[in-house]
């Protein structure tokens, strides 16, 4: 645990969405990231995730990921990530967090 604590009115600023891969790819000279277009329902984006080691870009598409939506684009040497999905590790392996049952692409997550 942290003692980062922060409060509602943070968490609130967080714009959490339901967003589907569309494409996936390899991004080269990276030894773990993949270039992933997502649908967050009212327009795609395009976000680069450190996943590679977990997830062949084939076994990505068409899963419903959680993104946050509303972070900075921040400028990598190898494009622009407009967006962050969200992951967790199990003993080294890289879990994409996805929604229990289907939902549409811009689902706002609360």
């Amino acid at each position: 645990m942290t003692d980062d604590k922060i409060t509602i009115e943070d968490f609130i600023k967080i714009d959490l969405r339901i967003g589907k891969i569309l494409h996936a790819e390899e991004v080269e000279d990276s030894r773990k990231m993949l270039k992933l277009d997502v649908d967050i329902g009212e327009e795609k984006r395009i976000i680069y995730a450190g996943v590679k080691k977990s997830y062949a870009p084939e076994d990505l598409i068409n899963k419903l990921v959680v993104v946050i939506a509303n972070l900075l684009p921040r400028e990598m040497k190898f494009g622009t990530s407009d967006g962050m999905m969200l992951a967790t590790q199990n003993d080294g392996e890289i879990i994409v967090l996805q929604p229990e049952k289907d939902v549409l692409p811009g689902s706002k997550v609360s």
